[in-house]
């Protein structure tokens, strides 16, 4: 039976197709980048709801011979419409296109009208262009009558030229017809059979050959081979159904026979060669070819170098072996075959490994050593000490496994400059290797060489890169993911860092330093680095003690010194500034004799070209010029260049101002900190609402302190009986500012239990007065870790008073003596105590109650 004719409309928009054909029954996807394309796109389907049809009309290049009939041109402006009729002459259309400039555009005068079945629209790029991918299906066959142009495309009016519904049933009785119909069938399921034995989907075809008239399975097959141009316009062009299948079934018939020949040839090459034979003779063939063209040096030789390169590696016999039957390997290979490259990148990288090279180490001075650590790094005596013990070890016992050092800061504190001290101690070569962001060991040990883009590892690539076999590694940022090559490494914590790896590495702490500390340092070390990085020295620019302990306190509060290197890198900027804008106007220095006469002057009298008078390279050009004055740094600078204080003193008074506040001490991973608590009641169910981004284990804390002070609610003088309950019709909300820094951690349960009695009790906690400590359901205060962190986080706020469990004791000759002299410390074994130092008139305990 045959199939419903399309109602095909007067006019269409016209889609070009540049030496391409779409048929009927065809589907085809197409992408629209051309503005014409993409403008009929955007108004004919894209922004109607009911999508309607256009024609799509094959386009010829220029250059291409002519087949069929041609139409001219469409001649008319962008903002209205004009035409030329399809019987005009395409050759004077194409000559005044080419006068003016334009390339000729031939269009067929048959096409066939399209549907879209699918339409997606790509992201608009910053230029404006838009990109359409357009999955279209051709429908009917059709003439063009008149052609024009709507704006920057073409519309054409346009007749249908496929039979009606009554003709194709009156010719489905022709008997040449039917005798064609079988013959094209027949020809098309024999090469289905053939295709079925590579294709597993051949089976829809079959059932396209019962379902769907001949006439349209004559255009579907053809659109689905690879034939040309011209064999696609002649398909076109059949509008009798006769000549239609005739041409159809010559077309699947040639396609079918050159299946049959192929496989006929494939199936006598591989019976005569086999896969080695084959590549012989064809590297034979490419040998004798290259050397008839001179040519035949470029790929032996680099192989041949290769070899040549490998064998001067030095590499131990096992893998000199292995390396061999890896080059074996390559020989056979061809460079555009799958695994060329990776096993020539293999190659190349055992050849570039250090294996007998390495650094010569001289006898090792721990004098000159520590004369060394002490002038590099200021403070840090243990660690510095346990360095020399370890290079004492070395010097007795060159071949001793020593430990792998992990060196545990905050940042800025000097990690890795130990590590780098200790090759230099050594004569060793030094090499980083952060660890910062990896997420699969494979980058740290290497790939394995069946992954597309396999690379070597981070350890042999740092190998490789300081090309010795005994370098000092450092693995920096361990935490954020053996033999005669040392390794250090660093962490700013040791909770992120594996159990099994932690328990091969020995941990070296590096704690903050103090005030003092950083001001030797920045004196010593910071100033002279930045003032060189900047291009200045103490004539120009000179930063007193006063103002650098001044930029300590109230810009920076750091475990490390990188924000107060941060702060003097600002004021040398400022300074350079100023210095360059002055430079035409200082006066030359008394070693640069002034110029009398210019240069065009003495140069040009004499014919010859201009010449520029050069200062040497060893000459600095900051000593060129006499600077009348130094500027010297003063507070008023401090305050133009790096802005209001950020700190003071007061902060802590401020925050304890009102009851329910106090002040807090904890450690992070950038050292200690000052961590206010703050707790507030308000109508409710006796509920308790905690924020900061708290982990589970200070929730549980904050859980603990309230449960014993509900306990204690009536020793405490927060409730006249102990039946009474302290929440009644009341909620309470406990929060830890600085929301976006996750907490977590046990040592905040007497702050927590401090915060609630001053609430309950409406009174305020010392602003002198810091704590930190576990507590336990009893009351009992448990030590807690990081206390030398939390008396220098204490002390940078201006914190005179620290409580702290009784057993931390032993950790406070880690604290500098100067540190302490200027604290009281409070020791303390029960909530009791804590509570009796936080307030200004003792714990608020009834006289009954007992300890």
């Amino acid at each position: 039976m045959a199939d419903s004719p399309v109602e095909l409309p007067g006019r269409l928009a016209i889609l070009p197709f540049r030496n391409k054909v779409l048929l009927p029954g065809a589907i085809v996807r197409i992408r629209c980048t051309n503005p014409s394309s993409v403008k009929l796109v955007e108004q004919e389907l894209w922004q109607k709801e009911e999508k309607g049809l256009i024609g799509v009309l094959p386009v010829r290049d220029s250059e291409a011979g002519a087949v069929g009939s041609l139409l001219p041109p469409g001649v008319g402006s962008d903002s209205g419409e004009g035409s030329s009729k399809a019987g005009g002459s395409p050759g004077e259309t194409s000559k005044q296109d080419t006068k003016n400039g334009k390339e000729p555009i031939h269009w067929h005068s048959k096409g066939v009208a399209a549907r879209a079945l699918h339409l997606s629209r790509g992201v608009e790029k910053p230029s404006g262009r838009v990109t359409y991918i357009v999955v279209l299906e051709g429908l009917c066959r059709f003439s063009v009558q008149e052609l024009s142009t709507r704006g920057s495309y073409h519309v054409a009016r346009v007749s249908r030229l496929d039979m009606t519904k009554t003709e194709l049933e009156l010719a489905e009785q022709d008997p040449d017809l039917i005798a064609l119909s079988r013959q094209f069938k027949a020809t098309a399921m024999e090469l289905i059979s053939v295709l079925e034995q590579k294709q597993k989907t051949v089976g829809r075809t079959k059932v396209l050959l019962d379902t769907v008239p001949v006439y349209r399975l004559a255009d579907i097959f053809v659109a689905s081979f690879e034939i040309s141009f011209e064999e696609q316009l002649s398909m076109l062009d059949s509008v009798d159904l006769k000549v239609r299948l005739s041409k159809a079934t010559e077309l699947v018939d040639r396609h079918l026979q050159s299946i049959l020949v192929a496989e006929k040839i494939t199936q006598k090459v591989e019976g005569q060669l086999s896969k080695s034979q084959k590549e012989f003779l064809l590297r034979q063939q490419m040998r004798a070819i290259k050397e008839e063209l001179g040519d035949n040096d470029d790929d032996e030789d680099d192989v041949v170098a290769l070899e040549r390169k490998m064998q001067n590696a030095g590499m131990p016999a096992n893998i000199w072996k292995h390396a061999q039957r890896e080059l074996r390997r390559l020989r056979k290979m061809q460079p555009q075959q799958p695994g060329y490259s990776s096993s020539r990148a293999y190659l190349e990288l055992l050849a570039d490994l250090p294996w007998q090279r390495v650094s010569e180490e001289r006898e090792l001075d721990l004098r000159a050593a520590k004369e060394s650590l002490d002038r590099d790094h200021y403070g840090l005596t243990k660690v510095k000490q346990r360095i020399i013990e370890y290079l004492a070890v070395r010097k007795l016992k060159p071949d001793a496994r020593g430990p792998v050092l992990c060196f545990v800061g905050p940042p800025g504190v000097g990690k890795t400059s130990l590590a780098s001290s200790i090759a230099k101690a050594l004569n060793r070569k030094f090499i980083r290797i952060s660890l910062g962001g990896v997420k699969d060991e494979a980058d740290i040990r290497g790939h394995r060489r069946t992954y597309i883009g396999s690379m070597p590892g981070r350890l042999i690539d740092g190998l490789k890169r300081v090309s010795v076999s005994n370098p000092v590694m450092l693995l920096d940022e361990i935490d954020k993911t053996g033999s005669d090559v040392i390794f250090v490494a660093t962490a700013n914590r040791m909770q992120p860092i594996p159990p099994p790896l932690l328990d091969r590495m020995e941990v070296i702490e590096l704690p903050g330093y103090t005030p003092e500390e950083k001001l030797k340092i920045a004196m010593k070390h910071l100033i002279p680095r930045v003032l060189e990085q900047h291009g200045l020295s103490s004539a120009y620019l000179q930063i007193p003690e006063a103002m650098v302990k001044l930029i300590i306190e109230r810009y920076t509060r750091e475990a490390g010194v990188r924000n107060l290197e941060r702060n003097l890198a600002a004021l040398a900027r400022a300074a350079a500034v100023k210095v360059a804008e002055q430079a035409n106007t200082l006066r030359l220095g008394k070693e640069i004799q002034p110029i009398t006469t210019t240069l065009l002057d003495s140069r040009l009298a004499d014919g010859g070209e201009v010449e520029m008078e050069v200062i040497p390279m060893g000459h600095d050009i900051s000593n060129t010029y006499e600077n009348p004055s130094p500027m010297v740094v003063d507070e008023a600078m401090l305050e133009k260049v790096l802005g209001p204080p950020r700190f003071d003193d007061r902060e802590a008074a401020d925050r304890v101002a009102s009851p329910g506040v106090s002040v807090g001490l904890v450690w992070t991973s950038f050292g200690g900190e000052v961590q206010f608590v703050e707790a507030t009641a308000m109508v409710g169910k006796g509920d308790l609402h905690l924020t900061g981004q708290l982990g589970d284990v200070i929730k549980e804390s904050a859980q603990l302190a309230l449960t014993w002070v509900r306990a204690r609610a009536a020793d405490l003088n927060l409730s006249p009986t102990s039946d009474i309950n302290l929440l009644e019709s009341r909620d309470i909300h406990i929060h830890f500012p600085a929301g976006a820094v996750p907490k977590d951690g046990p040592s905040a349960g007497v702050t927590l239990v401090t915060s609630l009695v001053s609430l309950f009790s409406n009174r305020k906690v010392r602003a002198d007065t810091a704590m930190t400590g576990e507590m336990t359901l009893r009351g009992l205060v448990l030590p807690v870790g990081g206390v030398k962190d939390k008396v220098l986080a204490a002390h940078r706020y201006g914190i005179k008073r620290v409580i702290l469990p009784e057993r931390n004791l032993k950790d406070l000759t880690e604290v500098p003596s100067p540190i302490l002299s200027g604290m009281e410390i409070l020791l303390v074994k029960r909530i009791e105590e804590v509570l009796g130092h936080a307030f200004d008139d003792g714990c608020p305990l009834r006289s009954r109650s007992k300890l």
